[in-house]
């Protein structure tokens, strides 16, 4: 039996084997992501040897209940590990996204005695029950709960769009292609996750180095490649400074600061639209481009991250500057979107009879 698993899932093995080495000596990855992105290497594993004694030794045996508990554990495992998906890949998820599928679970379990999910019939055939589909159907709105979710946090931009396009299209062919070639599909799901996971990591990696680790957004590197690429097209340009990070990291520790950050960058995320992207450029300094935006879209940016932001506990000074032809330097915008920033700054400072705390550099 052992050697026929092996042969079955050598290449699954493989893949989740390189996967874990891979997570092992990453330095890019947070170590709660990494512990994360273990439990589904394992969730992947035993699936394949639930999948693999149903199809190849309880679908030809006399015992229905064994079947039945194998069928409702591998109904069940699809929509976890694609909830863990998201909670793993998806920032500032909590466990709430479990329970759908804790629910089915339940149902599943009912469904070995009831048959309202599944039956399996006298002679070990398969039938579905009022809810055979229901299954497919929680799997399919976690599927595009995680592509609408990735999608909203990226940068809109190609390096960014092409993994999670990809990650779309292997998640999508497993919910469709059972109903194409049958069951036979669920052989080789796992190895269908473990390729569209292992790749999906493989660009995250490869864009790390134009990501900032601890917001998601593009770094300075990306920032000053960015500027010189078609700069013409650039007509907007909005600085953003976080106001009291200093104080915070002073008084409740620098995870208190990051944290910070994190949900900033989540509000600026949500605020950006096609062709504005997003940068950290220093410790709590960011920049927005905006290419081919017309007045009226910057202000309108301009009142979404400012609305993003006031339903925070956190404050933002925020300039701008705008180029209609496209002729001012980007250095020239910056400077200008910076002078309107700090003196946003100094006038938040002002209206609450605070001083303001310079950075020093040690």
């Amino acid at each position: 039996m052992l050697k026929e698993y092996l042969l079955n899932n050598w290449s699954l093995i493989l893949i989740l084997s390189a996967f874990a080495i891979a997570l092992r000596i990453t330095v890019f990855l947070d170590k709660k992501t990494i512990r994360r992105m273990y439990v589904l290497i394992l969730g992947v594993f035993l699936l394949s040897l639930v999948v693999f004694f149903e199809f190849e030794y309880a679908a030809y045996s006399n015992n229905k209940l064994l079947r039945g508990i194998l069928m409702a554990v591998r109904y069940s495992a699809t929509p976890f590990i694609i909830s863990q998906i998201i909670y793993t890949l998806v920032k500032k998820q909590t466990w709430y996204i479990f329970i759908p599928s804790i629910v089915l679970t339940v149902i599943d379990i009912v469904s070995i005695f009831t048959g309202i999910v599944f039956k399996i019939e006298e002679d070990n055939s398969f039938s579905r029950g009022f809810l055979g589909y229901l299954p497919f159907t929680v799997v399919g709105l976690y599927c595009f709960a995680l592509i609408f979710l990735l999608i909203k946090r990226s940068n809109k931009k190609m390096m960014e769009i092409v993994p999670i396009a990809f990650l779309s299209f292997a998640l999508i062919s497993e919910l469709v292609f059972p109903f194409i070639v049958g069951s036979d599909f669920s052989k080789i799901f796992c190895s269908t996750t473990a390729i569209a996971l292992f790749v999906y990591y493989v660009f995250e990696i490869l864009q790390q180095t134009k990501k900032d680790s601890l917001t998601g957004l593009l770094n300075r590197h990306a920032y000053h490649a960015d500027i010189c690429n078609n700069p013409d097209e650039i007509t907007a340009l909005i600085s953003i400074d976080m106001n009291g990070l200093k104080v915070l990291n002073d008084t409740q520790g620098h995870a208190a600061g990051d944290e910070a950050l994190v949900t900033l960058a989540l509000c600026f995320h949500r605020a950006l639209k096609s062709r504005q992207y997003g940068y950290r450029i220093g410790g709590d300094e960011f920049v927005i481009l905006c290419r081919k935006t017309s007045e009226d879209e910057l202000k309108e940016l301009i009142k979404r991250l400012e609305k993003s932001v006031g339903e925070t506990k956190y404050f933002c000074a925020i300039g701008y500057s705008y180029s209609g032809d496209g002729k001012k330097s980007v250095e020239d915008m910056l400077r200008e979107s910076d002078m309107m920033m700090y003196d946003a700054k100094e006038q938040f400072y002002k209206e609450r009879g605070t001083k303001r705390i310079q950075r020093t550099v040690e």
